[in-house]
């Protein structure tokens, strides 16, 4: 673990009910299984769409971009504070479009939580429209590290922020983070983010997730990959894309 990251970590404790878990330690636990197969043939979008821009919200409270009826389904756990997420945002989020655009495979990213500062980020990125959810979180994580350097700047509000009631905690979280201005630069306006932070309910509903998911599938670390419903080795771009390939994606 990076000192970036025990620091986030250090800063962020606060007494809330959160599935808190070391980013990056999927990497030391063993695949399930493998998907394998022949190449797939692409999928045309509907006419006039493209499957990179398509998305919905998932049952269990993940996003999906591309065809929802993919016969490759990749799915990641991931949290809005962890470097290695971002690392892995920033080398797939352009080769990945080429195998959501064949039709062949869709992309689900679920928040893993770790802190209320990613829970807050979890709650922003919610605040757009279903299209927006993925573009969102790509722009938290590229912009990862001074969105953490702002956060520590201003360590008593924030940490003042986390102990407010339920009501308010995540809107001045944000605000104490510099969120508003950072999510209305990308569209989210601050009556848009003020709304969507006052909602206590969801904000559980998300950590519930988080808990509940993990715990089933038993991640213990973030980014944690599953194809098909199999646990994939590896959390890096250079290991998931020769899973896909493997699996029949072109």
């Amino acid at each position: 673990m990076t000192l970036f990251r025990r620091t986030t970590l250090a800063l962020m404790a606060a007494p809330i009910a959160l599935a808190l878990s070391a980013c990056g330690s999927s990497d030391d636990k063993a695949g399930t299984g493998e998907v394998a197969g022949e190449a797939i043939a692409a999928i045309p979008a509907p006419a006039g769409q493209s499957w990179n821009e398509t998305a919905s919200e998932s049952p269990e409270g993940g996003y999906i971009v591309g065809n929802p009826d993919a016969p490759l389904k990749l799915m990641e756990y991931a949290s809005l504070t962890c470097p290695h997420c971002a690392v892995f945002s920033q080398d797939a989020s352009g080769p990945i479009e080429k195998y959501i655009n064949s039709g062949v495979v869709s992309y689900e990213l679920r928040n893993q939580i770790h802190d209320p500062l990613d829970l807050t980020m979890a709650m922003l990125v919610r605040c757009g429209t279903d299209e927006s959810f993925h573009p969102l979180s790509t722009q938290v994580w590229a912009n990862l590290e001074p969105i953490i350097t702002k956060a520590q700047s201003n360590s008593a509000a924030l940490n003042a922020a986390i102990q407010a009631d339920a009501n308010t905690r995540y809107q001045k979280i944000a605000e104490a983070a510099g969120l508003i201005d950072f999510f209305a630069a990308r569209g989210i306006s601050r009556d848009q983010a003020m709304k969507c932070l006052a909602n206590g309910k969801e904000a559980e509903q998300i950590a519930s997730n988080s808990e509940t998911q993990s715990n089933k599938l038993d991640v213990t670390g973030t980014p944690t990959f599953f194809l098909n419903g199999k646990l994939l080795e590896g959390n890096t771009w250079a290991q998931i894309e020769p899973a896909l390939q493997k699996a029949g994606a072109r």
